[in-house]
């Protein structure tokens, strides 16, 4: 068997969260076979309201659904509040892992995201790299962080 150019962490287990939480809306997206689910909750304990603090967990799933043995490298995150500010965090990997997906493989991990407002959006991109060295970009789903603190209107 040829020594894989991701080195050993290419042969280890990635954790994965087992837990499943009640889920009002889930947001995917696909970019060359490699398809990003991502499923936001509102936390209320850790929320207050009154001092204008709303804090959501997410969970991301990552599943290589292509032929090539893939590895996250960075992502690229644009939040963007009820009032329309916008902020934009980069970084290498995800939760402190650069994790590889072989085919088929999946890696699920969850953060979170606190905000000023009662609603807001994330979308983003993650960088990849392919055995051959090749950079491309996959597409995280925006996706929308709504509180029930949210005011609901229809345009």
């Amino acid at each position: 068997m040829a020594a894989s150019p991701f080195g050993d962490a290419a042969h280890k287990s990635v954790p994965e969260m087992r837990e499943r939480r009640a889920v009002a809306s889930e947001y995917e997206a696909v970019t060359d076979n490699i398809t990003v689910r991502v499923t936001p909750q509102y936390i209320e304990k850790d929320s207050t309201p009154e001092d204008s603090r709303y804090f959501w967990a997410y969970t991301v799933e990552i599943s290589n659904g292509g032929s090539e043995t893939v590895r996250l490298r960075s992502r690229h995150w644009r939040i963007i509040d009820g009032n329309g500010r916008t902020e934009e965090v980069r970084g290498p990997g995800v939760v402190g892992q650069t994790p590889v997906l072989r085919p088929g493989e999946s890696f699920r991990y969850t953060s979170g995201c606190p905000l000023s407002t009662p609603s807001g959006i994330m979308v983003g991109t993650y960088q990849m790299t392919r055995e051959d060295g090749t950079l491309f970009n996959v597409e995280i789903p925006a996706f929308s962080l709504d509180s029930p603190h949210t005011r609901k209107s229809l345009n």
